[in-house]
């Protein structure tokens, strides 16, 4: 009788673990990534206006929770004015950004987005965007500062960009 026990309480913790891990599964699939949308010749950056693809340096993409859909912008700079306002803020489930190290300034490849908010950015170089000055995008802080290094600027995290950062 006692081996009986032992053995249904075995296959009650392994039910009780297997049950555990598979709800850890789920949560992960519920925090779905979405793939970037390619920006078309036609785009247009939801913040200006401008035609996106006609501009170099990095561009950005963010998904709104409530509709379900994707806002393209024509820089960094354009994304994040519009994703730092409040009302907006809270309705976004993620943003996406260029990674710079993996393409040239000028000739953009949409196989290269990344999560904006794990990125490192380089605020205030000489490089520029569609908006004049922009954040440099990196997936790698080692990238962000050879930029830096190279073009001037600061390395800072996504938690770091502020209003005032932009200006």
């Amino acid at each position: 009788m006692n081996s009986s026990i032992k053995s249904l309480s075995a296959v009650f913790i392994t039910t009780i673990f297997l049950l555990l891990i598979s709800s850890c599964g789920e949560s992960k699939q519920q925090q779905m990534i979405h793939q970037a949308v390619k920006i078309e010749t036609s785009d247009e950056c939801h913040l200006c206006g401008m035609m996106i693809s006609e501009f170099s340096g990095p561009k950005g993409e963010i998904y709104r929770k409530e509709e379900g859909t994707v806002k393209k912008f024509c820089s960094t700079r354009d994304m994040f004015s519009y994703y730092l306002d409040p009302e907006n803020k809270r309705n976004v489930s993620q943003l996406l950004v260029h990674d710079m190290s993996k393409m040239p300034w000028d000739k953009l490849n949409d196989d290269f987005f990344i999560d904006a908010k794990t990125a490192w950015f380089v605020a205030g170089s000489s490089k520029t965007g569609a908006m004049g000055k922009t954040l440099a995008s990196f997936s790698k802080k080692e990238d962000a500062t050879a930029f830096a290094k190279e073009y001037g600027g600061k390395v800072i995290n996504f938690k770091q960009i502020t209003l005032d950062v932009l200006l």
